[in-house]
């Protein structure tokens, strides 16, 4: 016999067998792949630059994995997202997640952060780190970051001037030089040896050097390697006039929409810590871009203690106060962070 099933039960069938299926292999994609957040992160280095692939990179794929792959950080190398000097607002905007970017770039942007800038504050980029969140986490410097989520406050290491075949070995050797600059600090002290500081992000000074648009530059060690300067650059003077600093930042939207638990990821990667990750490879790459140049016969000259030499105390001096009374100019105390900088520099030495 025959038995006969009403097709409305075999319809029913059908569809809770078809709604077993799609739900298993709806939960069996969330076991794969899970809810993934994608950050894009914008920095103006190149991809080869050892910051980007000694620091950068391994912090980006630390989150991945502490995330258990739910965050996933895509980074864009040499300003394809966002200018170098925008990017610190393209991240306030949320045009980027993530930004890398000095904080020179943006004149009158950060005032209170340069002053750590300033000659005499600091010796190495890792005592900058410490010194930059030491003044953050106090409040000293707190409000110039409040439209973003800080990450880090990276300290560079010192500057230093770097020319073609112009020895500088006083600040008279420097009358009439062009001088590229990368922020206002820089800038005032350049001015006052007589020298014209020319604003410009690293990426551009290859071509600038080259084509003579500029005699020299002011830069810490490491990106002369990184932006292929040895190739142009032989004649270099060691001097602690002005120290960079960068911030890395998040779109405060981005962070504030993550669950707790990715929030949390983020936090445990980021601060002081993160800063003195970053830092580090800065100082051991300005040690060997240093002995790179020595090796290659360059010019090497050394004024160790500026603030004491006879023949820059005054121009450096002459450039830091200018640098302070225009900072004051706009109602800020920059006196007061200053004396709290030189404090907060030496409970960071090392």
């Amino acid at each position: 016999m025959k038995i006969k099933t009403p097709i409305g039960i075999l319809l029913a069938t059908s569809i809770a067998m078809t709604g077993c299926s799609n739900n298993e292999q709806a939960a069996s994609a969330d076991v794969n792949t899970g809810d993934v957040t994608t950050l894009r992160f914008s920095h103006f280095m190149t991809a080869n630059d050892n910051i980007n692939t000694e620091a950068l990179q391994p912090w980006a794929k630390k989150i991945e994995e502490d995330s258990k792959g739910r965050l996933k950080i895509e980074i864009y190398p040499s300003a394809t997202l966002s200018k170098p000097g925008a990017t610190y607002d393209a991240t306030a905007k949320g045009i980027v997640d993530i930004g890398m970017q000095a904080q020179g770039y943006t004149a009158g942007r950060f005032p209170l952060t340069q002053i750590v800038e300033l000659p005499g504050i600091t010796n190495t980029a890792q005592q900058q780190s410490c010194i930059l969140h030491k003044l953050y986490d106090e409040g000293v410097i707190k409000n110039e970051y409040e439209d973003t989520h800080l990450l880090a406050l990276i300290g560079t290491g010192q500057g230093a001037l770097h020319t073609v075949d112009k020895p500088i070995r006083t600040p008279a050797d420097m009358k009439g030089l062009r001088i590229r600059q990368p922020s206002a600090v820089a800038s005032h002290i350049i001015e006052a040896t007589g020298a014209a500081p020319v604003g410009m992000p690293a990426s551009d000074t290859y071509t600038s050097l080259q084509r003579g648009v500029i005699d020299g530059l002011s830069f810490t060690w490491q990106p002369i390697q990184a932006f292929r300067l040895d190739e142009l650059i032989n004649t270099h003077t060691n001097i602690p006039f002005y120290n960079s600093t960068f911030v890395i930042s998040m779109n405060k939207d981005k962070y504030d929409n993550l669950p707790d638990d990715l929030k949390k990821v983020i936090d445990d990667n980021s601060g002081a810590e993160m800063a003195a990750r970053v830092s580090k490879v800065f100082d051991i790459s300005n040690a060997k871009a240093m002995a790179a140049a020595k090796e290659k016969g360059d010019i090497m000259i050394d004024i160790p203690d500026p603030l004491n030499d006879p023949d820059w105390k005054g121009p450096l001096m002459e450039g830091s106060q200018h640098y302070l009374d225009e900072v004051n100019a706009t109602g800020l105390d920059a006196n007061n962070v200053y004396e709290k900088a030189k404090v907060a520099s030496s409970a960071c030495m090392v």
